[in-house]
């Protein structure tokens, strides 16, 4: 048991270290976030950005990777190879951010539509199957008509893998029987219908 002695030395240490600590950095000079100030000719002391500020991790210096276009015109290719593993990386990530709308196959008959939300045109069309990657990549990016932009929601790779995919889509409807491998071919017409 700590006698009354103890308390006593305890707490005098205990002020004497308190007034041994300095708040100096705490009641320096400083303005909150969007306080007046009368030193800016502006009044405010929150300063605007320099120009061409670039946020850590944001610099984009790669055109076609992250806007789908080169020298302003919507890409015909894409910015790197397509491997299985991005045809992969695309159905996980249509799936979960295309199919609602778009359906499984891209048809354009996903849940939100059998919902009562307008129908979003299907990848099959003609106009949608000559459309360039880019055409895909900048929709995805920056939204059109009723679809918002996932510019927010979705990686630039991970935009282009969806890319692949819906091109992937389009071929899976539209290949025709003669182009496919002997085998292909033999199995497509042993599947039972």
């Amino acid at each position: 048991m700590v006698s009354r002695a103890g308390w006593m030395a305890a707490a005098a240490l205990g002020l004497a270290g308190g007034l041994g600590c300095h708040t100096d950095m705490y009641d320096q000079p400083k303005f909150r976030p969007l306080e007046r100030s009368d030193f800016f000719a502006d009044g405010n002391s929150s300063r605007p950005l320099p120009a061409d500020t670039v946020a850590r991790g944001q610099l984009e210096l790669d055109e076609l990777l992250t806007t789908g276009k080169v020298d302003g015109k919507l890409s015909e290719l894409f910015p790197f190879p397509i491997t299985e593993q991005v045809l992969r990386r695309g159905q996980q990530q249509f799936n979960i951010f295309c199919s609602v709308c778009h359906g499984r196959l891209g048809g354009g008959q996903g849940m939100i539509v059998q919902r009562g939300f307008k129908a979003p045109p299907s990848y099959h069309i003609d106009r949608l199957r000559q459309a360039p990657p880019g055409h895909f990549f900048d929709v995805i990016s920056n939204g059109f008509g009723a679809m918002y932009d996932y510019r927010e929601r979705i990686s630039p790779a991970d935009r282009w893998a969806i890319v692949a995919y819906i091109r992937a889509l389009q071929l899976s409807q539209h290949t025709k029987l003669s182009e496919l491998a002997p085998a292909e071919r033999a199995q497509l017409e042993a599947a039972p219908r």
